[in-house]
C-alpha cells in the first residue's frame, strides 16, 4: 500500500490543523493505521492509531483530548484532527499502515510496514 500524507503547515499556538493520509494499492480497510511524529535529532514518537476494524482509537497521553484520528473507508483516507496545538507539537508527522493490531503493537513504530513521506507541522508561540 502507498501512503501520501498532507495537510501540514504553520499555525499559531491554540490553533488547529487536519492532516490527511490517502492510501492506494491494497484494500485500505485491511490495515490498522497510525500517526507518528519526529523532531530532528530525536526518535519517532507515537501519536495516534486506529484498528483495521475501526474500533477504539489509541492516543499518546499528551494528545488525548486534543487530537482525533478517523478514517473514511470509502475514500481510503485517514485523518488526524489536531486542536489546541502547542509549540511542542512541532514535528514532521507520518502516517503508517500495518497488518497487526492491539494497543501495544499499534503504538510501536517498528510494527508498521508502510509509511508515508511525512508532512511538516509548525506551531508558533
Amino acid at each position: 500500500v502507498q501512503l501520501q500524507a498532507s495537510g501540514g503547515g504553520l499555525v499559531q499556538a491554540g490553533g488547529s490543523l487536519r492532516l490527511s493520509c490517502s492510501a492506494s494499492g491494497r484494500p485500505f480497510t485491511r490495515y490498522s493505521m497510525g500517526w507518528f511524529r519526529q523532531v530532528p535529532g530525536k526518535e519517532r514518537d507515537f501519536v495516534a492509531a486506529m484498528e483495521a476494524s475501526g474500533g477504539r482509537p489509541y492516543y499518546a497521553d499528551s494528545m488525548k483530548g486534543r487530537f482525533s484520528i478517523s478514517r473514511d473507508g470509502s475514500r481510503n483516507i485517514i485523518y488526524l484532527q489536531m486542536n489546541s496545538l502547542k509549540p511542542e507539537d512541532t514535528a514532521v508527522y507520518y502516517c503508517a499502515a500495518t497488518n497487526v493490531g492491539g494497543e501495544l503493537l499499534l503504538t510501536t513504530d517498528g510494527y508498521y510496514d508502510y509509511w508515508g513521506q511525512g508532512t511538516q507541522v509548525t506551531v508558533s508561540s
